[in-house]
């Protein structure tokens, strides 16, 4: 159920694009415990001057490999969030070689009536999830 949105500066490739969505699905499984066909990502390229990703004074350091990750999800808990930043920073690192200075991550929360997944009903409303 969670929306993934992904910002990228263009130039990846498709199987660099497609190594990227699989990691972060496969974190997103792997740290929230949804179900494998739970899986809604939208990828969006910009051109580096259409996008700015400063470090608010953090000191981390930014490449052309940049991702910000929006999660739109119903709440979860402080500890999943925790570990998912984890496992998506270092599975992003091993698979597809961006490092963890790369990758910003922010939640969207929302609750039940906000999803529809089709057939104009809320099912999570109406028990079918």
């Amino acid at each position: 159920m969670p929306l993934m949105k992904f910002h990228v500066y263009k130039g990846r490739n498709a199987e660099e694009i497609d190594a990227l969505l699989d990691t972060a699905h496969e974190a997103m499984v792997r740290s929230f415990n949804v179900p494998e066909r739970d899986r809604y990502q939208i990828l969006n390229e910009h051109e580096p001057s259409h996008m700015r990703a400063l470090d608010t004074g953090l000191d981390i350091p930014r490449s052309e490999k940049f991702v910000l990750v929006e999660v739109v999800s119903r709440p979860r808990a402080q500890a999943e969030k925790l570990g998912f930043y984890e496992n998506l920073c270092s599975s992003l690192r091993e698979r597809c070689g961006i490092p963890s200075t790369d990758v910003m991550i922010s939640f969207v929360q929302n609750t039940d009536e906000d999803w529809s997944f089709g057939r104009g009903r809320a099912q999570f409303v109406e028990g079918e999830l």
